[in-house]
This record gives C-alpha cells, sequence and structure tokens, in this order.
C-alpha cells in the first residue's frame, strides 16, 4: 500500500478515486436509471416499455409549458437581481466607505439568511405577505396610503414574493464570493488607475469588473441551476405543491406532482431528464460564450 501512494503514477488515480466513486453511484447511476424509466410506465412492481409516449405526453401538457415557464422566469429575474446587487455591495465592503466596524457587523450577518432554514423563512414570509389586511406588508402599504395586496392570490405579486425570498437568502452569499474575487485583485491596478486619473466608477468597469469574470461565471453557473431547481420556496409559500391557477408552480414542482404525488414515475423520469438536459445546455453555452472552455494562452 505504501508503495502504491508513493507511486507518481498511481497515486493521482487513488485520491480520485472516491470522488469518481461517489460520482458514480449518487450521479451517473441515478441519472442512467432515470432516463431508462422515462422510457417506461412504471406501476407498482412493473415496468412496461413505451417508447417516447412519456415525452409526446409531456410536450403536450399545458401544465408543462406553465411550469418551464414560471422556472425560466424566477431564474432569469433571480440573474438580473442576485448578480449585480451582491457585486455592488461586495464593492462597497471592499472599499474605504464606511466604518470598519460596521463592515465587519455585515460581512458576519451575509451568512445568516443561507444557514436558516428554508421551510422557517418561508413560514415567515408567507405571514409576512398574507393577503390579510393585518400582516405585515399590507400593513406598510396601508399606512403610505396604498391598497392591501393580494400578493400570493395574483401572479406578478407572487413572484415579487417569490423574488424577495431569494434576494434575502442568497444575496449576503454572493455578495461573499464577489468579495473574495474582489481582494484578490492587486491593488496596484487600482493605485496605477488613480494615477492616471481614474474614477472609482471607471476603475469598477475597467478593473474591477474583467477580473472578477471567473467569479461573475462561477455565479451565473450556480444561479442558472438554482433558478430551474428551485421547489422548496414557492411549497413553503403557498403551504403545498398547488398555487392558485399554477402560478406558483416550478418545472421541480411539476415533477414532483407527477412522480410523488401521482405516482408517476415513468413520467416524473422523462421530466427530469428534460430538466437535466435544460439546465445543461444553458450552462454549457453560457460557460462557452464565456471563453471558460478557451485555454489559458489562447484568451
Amino acid at each position: 500500500m505504501k508503495r502504491l501512494l508513493y507511486s507518481t503514477k498511481a497515486a493521482p488515480y487513488l485520491f480520485v478515486l472516491p470522488f469518481v466513486i461517489t460520482l458514480l453511484l449518487f450521479w451517473a447511476l441515478p441519472i442512467g436509471r432515470s432516463f431508462v424509466l422515462s422510457f417506461h410506465e412504471v406501476l407498482y412492481g412493473q415496468e412496461t416499455f413505451i417508447g417516447a409516449k412519456n415525452y409526446e405526453r409531456m410536450l403536450g401538457d399545458r401544465v408543462f409549458w406553465q411550469a418551464m415557464g414560471n422556472s425560466f422566469r424566477y431564474m432569469v429575474f433571480t440573474l438580473i437581481l442576485l448578480v449585480p446587487i451582491p457585486m455592488v455591495l461586495a464593492a462597497i465592503l471592499n472599499s474605504k466607505i464606511g466604518s470598519d466596524r460596521v463592515k465587519t457587523f455585515f460581512k458576519a450577518s451575509l451568512f445568516v439568511p443561507a444557514l436558516t432554514s428554508l421551510v422557517v423563512a418561508g413560514l415567515v414570509f408567507r405571514l409576512m405577505f398574507s393577503e390579510s389586511e393585518t400582516a405585515m406588508m399590507n400593513q406598510i402599504l396601508t399606512s403610505i396610503g396604498l391598497d392591501p395586496v393580494r400578493w400570493l392570490r395574483e401572479d406578478i405579486p407572487g413572484l415579487l414574493v417569490l423574488l424577495a425570498l431569494a434576494l434575502w437568502r442568497w444575496a449576503g452569499v454572493n455578495t461573499m464570493y464577489f468579495l473574495a474575487g474582489m481582494q484578490s485583485i492587486p491593488r496596484e491596478y487600482y493605485e496605477a488607475a488613480s494615477i492616471d486619473g481614474a474614477g472609482r466608477v471607471q476603475q469598477f468597469l475597467q478593473i474591477t469588473i474583467p477580473n472578477l469574470k471567473p467569479t461573475i461565471v462561477y455565479v451565473v453557473t450556480i444561479s442558472i441551476y438554482g433558478g430551474l431547481a428551485m421547489f422548496t420556496e414557492s411549497f413553503m409559500l403557498y403551504a403545498g405543491n398547488n398555487s392558485p391557477n399554477n402560478q406558483g408552480l416550478t418545472i421541480v414542482g411539476y415533477l414532483y406532482r407527477q412522480g410523488i404525488e401521482k405516482n408517476d414515475m415513468g413520467f416524473a423520469s422523462a421530466v427530469g431528464v428534460v430538466l437535466l438536459v435544460v439546465v445543461l445546455t444553458i450552462n454549457i453555452t453560457q460557460l462557452a460564450l464565456t471563453g471558460t472552455f478557451r485555454k489559458a494562452d489562447a484568451r
């Protein structure tokens, strides 16, 4: 064993073996099994091959397209919110503006929402945005002369609540990613820019953003996945997987409805395969467009 560990040829493969085994057991194997099941009608203890009928049924289902549309809409808006806002917050924290004590407290509190149970957060947001006139947000609206809103009964207000929950939960985490990226940029770049007369905005646009490209690509990648995989937030806000006119139904919620609530595992597997293809296609496209796959010397 000692000889194997010290072997320059065998040791690298030995060290990555646990990762490879984990990947095969918990990622490749379930995906392969889901792909096979997607061509079957699954009943109790019985699998019947039905070809591509699950996919044909899915493509003709209006609720599937509504759920896909809801997920895409949520993903796009979370990208709009969860990339620029945390980037600006990180720039402020990384600057000389403000008290160091306040900044330290703010940094320490950034992770609190991410550490909070999503179940608890969903319950709190449901109470805050209840359609009742005594709910917190409706009381605020009433105090400034506006009418109460039926937040979770209407489409756009319901989306706003979901986005508010996403912003509250993930803005701090993304801010820390951007802050770590900014602190790795050499200070000499900014000093040279200051000598040349560049203002803070110019420095941010021409030094910070280009050097943050790897961090931006990473945040965008995980945000795309997170947006399309969103389920628990909607489930907790609407107290289940059923919302008025399916306005809160996401593609994962649709998968859950078919696979768990209706016990149609073959059809749910087809939905899962399509979701995987969509997520991979979007992420690989954006990674290719941003030059992530190019060799360093070719960029």
